[in-house]
């Protein structure tokens, strides 16, 4: 009895032994079968925004600077950044080479960059350019000193005049001011300054008046007004709406009294400053970037004062190019 009890413990124990060599281990499920929480997440890829502006002293600089802050605050996977440019002509170059994704620039320089003529008659057209919105108008802003004893355009004949930098909007500005007074470079002793170097010179007295195309108020004619007699040249509304028959971009506007040194109204040309892309960026990247901006406003008008004039029912106003269908479909959904 004891023999069979003892034979039959050690056929038990070999059948478990067999059983267990015969088990198989419990496979890992593929990666592909793995839940979405069990596989690592890979980092979110960054897009990089660079904003193209104007002078650091002027009104482009630190709006564009509140800009590129609201846009890595609040548009997901953006990174973003401000550069000081030449402005609108070399920021139209600079959007249409893929060097910059968003920009600030005048009108008139971006109709001229879009169809190819004046600066950018050697270049050719830029064709990728495409708005976002209109913002805020800029105004040509024509100042000399009270002693000067300059009340016109007219008397800027035979006069030393700052024009703007080179190719700039504030040059092509000049230029076409002059001509609907009948005068021409010929007529003036034009000198092709920035806006910082067109108030240094004055304060040296190497010019008697100059030209820059800016918001209100220009940083530099403030920096002039704190130690000279500041009196800004009229561009009255005859001048104005001549301009306007060739070029629909000017306006009429009115840089308010007690901008500068002068107390009462002055009546003058003005342009838009309007935010531009590229055809090329995405519908929801440019969606979201016109929708981060726009839904803080406030932002940029604490920054700057010319940013108070940006208005939702006048964004396409003055809009010389094609609107980026991701603004386009932002402005729509609020009905504008």
């Amino acid at each position: 009895m004891k023999r069979r009890i003892s034979l039959l413990l050690v056929m038990v124990l070999l059948l478990s032994l067999f059983a267990a060599g015969c088990s198989k281990p419990q496979e890992q499920a593929p990666a592909s079968e793995q839940t979405a929480s069990e596989q690592p997440t890979a980092p979110a890829e960054k897009t990089f925004v660079t904003i193209l502006t104007g002078g650091s002293s002027g009104p482009y600089f630190a709006i564009g600077g509140a800009m590129s802050n609201l846009l890595n605050e609040k548009v997901p996977g953006v990174n973003s950044s401000v550069e000081s440019t030449g402005a609108s002509v070399v920021n139209a170059t600079k959007v249409g080479e893929g060097k910059g994704e968003l920009a600030l620039a005048m009108n008139d320089v971006i109709s001229y960059a879009y169809t190819g003529i004046e600066v950018f008659k050697d270049q050719g057209k830029i064709e990728n350019l495409r708005g976002v919105a209109s913002l805020y108008p800029n105004f040509v802003q024509v100042f000399t000193l009270a002693d000067k004893g300059i009340n016109s355009i007219a008397d800027l004949k035979g006069k030393r005049v700052g024009v703007g930098a080179p190719g700039s909007g504030t040059e092509v500005n000049a230029r076409q001011i002059l001509a609907a007074y009948g005068l021409t470079y010929d007529d003036v002793q034009e000198d092709f300054l920035s806006y910082a170097e067109s108030v240094e010179q004055m304060k040296n007295g190497a010019v008697d008046a100059a030209f820059i195309t800016s918001g209100l108020p220009n940083a530099t004619i403030m920096d002039l007004a704190t130690t000279h007699n500041v009196k800004m040249i009229p561009i009255d509304k005859d001048a104005v709406d001549k301009l306007a028959a060739e070029y629909p971009f000017y306006s009429l506007e009115t840089i308010p009294g007690g901008t500068y040194d002068d107390k009462e109204d002055v009546e003058t040309a003005a342009v838009t400053t309007i935010l531009l892309t590229r055809e090329d960026l995405s519908e929801d990247l440019v969606y979201n970037m016109t929708k981060a901006i726009f839904e803080n406003l406030d932002v940029l008008k604490q920054t700057h004062s010319a940013a108070n004039d940006i208005d939702l029912d006048k964004v396409r106003v003055g809009m010389p190019i094609p609107l980026h269908p991701g603004a386009d479909k932002y402005f729509k959904e609020l009905g504008k």
